[in-house]
C-alpha cells in the first residue's frame, strides 16, 4: 500500500503504507478499507439514504446539520458487519499480537494539499479486541458529526465523492510522543523545522490539552536553534481501563527530549519530507528506545 492508495485505505492509510515502503518505522497494523464501508452501508440499504441526507443539508441552519448528523451517526452505529468481515478484523488483529491497537479514521479524501481533514474524524487509542468493531462502526459515523459536514460542505465535497477507511495499529504506549513541522508554519522559513513533545500519548499534544516543549531546529544541519521547555501539568497514560489523566509536579517542567534525541528526530523528519517532496506535518511517538511515525500529512497552511 503507498500514497497512491487513498481512494482505498484513505489519506492516513496510505500514508502510512508510504512511509512503510520508504524504510520509516511505522507501528504494524492492517487498513479496513473505504470499500468495506461503502459494501456495509450498500450492504443495509444505507448508502442512498446517506446520499440524499448530505444533499439536503443546509450550511447556514445549525439545527439541519446537527439533525441530520443525529439521524446519520445513529444509522451508521446501528448496522451490522457481517460474520464473514467481522472474522477477518479479528484474525488480523490477533496477528499483531497485542493486548491493545489504535483505530484511527482516514477518510479518502484526507491529507490532500487542498482539502486536510485533520482533526475532523475520530480516533481510539488502547482499544482492547472486545471493543475494536464499535470502534470501526464510530470511526464510521465520525465522517457525519457536525462539524464534519461543514468541513465537506466548505470543501464542496458530496457524499459520493468521500468514504472513510479505518486504520487499526498495534498500540504503541509512548513516553514521549509529539508533532514536527519540516517547514516553520508561522515564518515559513524553509530552514526551519518545529519539533513539539509531551510526556505521555501524543492525544494530550493533538487535543489541545497540554503545553509542549517547543524545539526550532536547522534543517540543513539538524543544528538545534532554539528549545523552549513547556510546563506539562498532566499526561494521558493506558490505565487499567482506557485512558487515564496523570498529575505532574516538577517532572511536567523537564525538557521531554534530549538534544541528542532532537537531532535524530530531525533527521527522521527531513527523510520523511525528502520522500515525500513536499513539507510534512509529522506525528510521532517514542517507546523504549524506539522511534514510530504514527502520521504524515502535507502542511495545509503554508502561503509560500
Amino acid at each position: 500500500m503507498t500514497q497512491r492508495d487513498v481512494l482505498v485505505a484513505g489519506g492516513k492509510g496510505a500514508s502510512l503504507g508510504e512511509m512503510i515502503h520508504a524504510g520509516i518505522p511505522v507501528p504494524p497494523g492492517f487498513v479496513l478499507t473505504a470499500q468495506t464501508f461503502d459494501h456495509v452501508l450498500s450492504s443495509h440499504g444505507a448508502k442512498s439514504e446517506v446520499a440524499a441526507r448530505c444533499a439536503q443539508i443546509n450550511i447556514e441552519d445549525m439545527n439541519s446539520v446537527e439533525q441530520t448528523s443525529e439521524i446519520l451517526q445513529g444509522v451508521i452505529q446501528g448496522i451490522s458487519i457481517s460474520e464473514e468481515i467481522a472474522a477477518e478484523i479479528y484474525e488480523a488483529f490477533d496477528a499483531l499480537h497485542t493486548d491493545v491497537v489504535a483505530v484511527r479514521s482516514s477518510a479518502t479524501a484526507e491529507d490532500g494539499v487542498t482539502a486536510s481533514w485533520a482533526g475532523e474524524l475520530e480516533t481510539y487509542l488502547n482499544t482492547p479486541r472486545d471493543q475494536v468493531i464499535e470502534h470501526i462502526k464510530k470511526c464510521w459515523a465520525s465522517l457525519f458529526t457536525p462539524r464534519a459536514l461543514f468541513y465537506r460542505c466548505e470543501k464542496q465535497l458530496s457524499a459520493n465523492e468521500i468514504s472513510v477507511a479505518v486504520v487499526i495499529q498495534k498500540m504503541v504506549q509512548s513516553e514521549i510522543a509529539g508533532v514536527a513541522f519540516t517547514v516553520h508554519p508561522v515564518t515559513e522559513d524553509p530552514d526551519q523545522m518545529i519539533i513539539e513533545a509531551v510526556f505521555g500519548l501524543g492525544e494530550a499534544l493533538v487535543g489541545g490539552y497540554v503545553t509542549p516543549d517547543s524545539y526550532i531546529v536547522s534543517k540543513k544541519s539538524c543544528a538545534i536553534l532554539e528549545i523552549h521547555t513547556g510546563m506539562q501539568k498532566k499526561k494521558l497514560v493506558r490505565g487499567k481501563q482506557g485512558n487515564v489523566w496523570i498529575d505532574l509536579d516538577e517532572e511536567g517542567g523537564r525538557q521531554k527530549l534530549s538534544k541528542m534525541d532532537i537531532s535524530t528526530l530531525a533527521e527522521l523528519c527531513k527523510k520523511i519530507e525528502s520522500h515525500y517532496g513536499f513539507p510534512c506535518d509529522i506525528e510521532w511517538a517514542y517507546h523504549n528506545g524506539r522511534w514510530y511515525m504514527t502520521q504524515s500529512r502535507p502542511i495545509t497552511t503554508l502561503k509560500k
